[in-house]
């Protein structure tokens, strides 16, 4: 580590393969928890490159265990976390309500680290169990349209450095990880993510491989559509940005969509919004980052489209349906 942590004090990047490598020992336990705290730390001290976020991801997903979802056509909204602006679950709300159109959804999830609440801790809070058994999995998928993938079963190395993770409380290289290391290797994914020069590393990441995808970000910093203002977005079909006034939308300001200050609070605003019992403004960003989610798997389909086919989703309790099946099963 001593080598390592040399390396980054002098301002050098890693290769592909000193990457993996770095990731595979932290996996198995070559480091201890200073170590690992002081490498999170400087390494995240300057910006992260393609060569080395792809080796992460390579390591991470050599290392996953295989929940054998081969068959289904799934895809995932996920954000990276760490844009600091504590917005409630708006891309698993968007989950469910993309599964309640009958799309298949592997929604993978953690708990929160830099943000107040994430994924993890709402569908725990309200009874959902964690699993990574195959046949549950796949019960779930087809039950419900969705099933919930908790990263650290799934990944020794998110296992690993969890308890360091919650002790920094900060974004990590892990938060730009997440999206990228699906152990059900979705065929569709929309991913937002908290800064520009990050999408741009994701959509160079994702041109190389077979995947369709959307990444998003909000010109103001977040990582989803948020309607404080406009996004850009890239995907298979190039770059594009979109405006509120094109879609049709007011400019509303963050506290409309701010999260709750626990578990709890957080939990009731998610029930709320899937029971179609929310304010306007939350079911417009949900019902936006669906239907770019949908847009993502139908791209011949308008925005437009896909946003009233996902309010159908979330108005008829088709979403609230999907979770509750969901609840069932697990």
């Amino acid at each position: 580590m001593k080598e390592i942590l040399n390396h980054l004090f002098e301002h050098k990047t890693f290769t592909r393969k000193e990457a993996k490598e770095i990731l595979t020992s932290i996996t198995t336990g070559k480091f201890n928890h200073s170590q690992m705290a002081a490498f999170m730390t400087a390494y995240c001290m300057r910006s992260i490159t393609v060569e080395e976020l792809d080796g992460f991801s390579e390591a991470m997903l050599d290392l996953c265990l295989d929940p054998q979802l081969n068959g289904y056509e799934l895809i995932d909204l996920c954000g990276t976390g760490g844009d600091g602006k504590n917005t409630f679950n708006i891309s698993t709300l968007a989950s469910f309500v993309v599964a309640g159109t009958g799309q298949q959804v592997a929604k993978h999830g953690n708990y929160g680290v830099s943000s107040g609440c994430g994924s993890s801790n709402v569908m725990e809070f309200l009874g959902v169990k964690f699993t990574n058994d195959s046949s549950l999995l796949k019960r779930s998928v087809e039950e419900a349209g969705i099933c919930f993938l908790h990263a650290p079963l799934f990944h020794p190395a998110m296992k690993t450095v969890a308890p360091i993770r919650k002790e920094l409380a900060v974004k990590t290289f892990f938060n730009m990880l997440g999206p990228l290391v699906n152990p059900a290797k979705p065929e569709y994914q929309s991913v937002g993510v908290f800064s520009l020069e990050l999408a741009r590393i994701y959509a160079y990441l994702f041109q190389k491989s077979s995947k369709k995808y959307t990444i998003l970000h909000a010109l103001d910093g977040y990582d989803e559509v948020s309607l404080t203002g406009n996004f850009k977005t890239f995907s298979n079909e190039g770059e594009m940005i979109y405006t509120l006034d094109e879609l049709g939308f007011e400019k509303i300001s963050p506290e409309k969509i701010r999260g709750g200050e626990s578990v709890e609070e957080s939990a009731r605003i998610f029930m709320n919004v899937l029971k179609a019992e929310g304010t306007p403004e939350q079911y417009n960003v949900v019902l936006c980052n669906a239907a770019l989610a949908l847009k993502t798997v139908k791209q011949d389909k308008s925005f437009a489209d896909c946003y009233y086919e996902a309010e159908e989703s979330l108005l008829s309790k088709k979403a609230f349906d999907s979770f509750n099946r969901l609840l069932a099963v697990s």
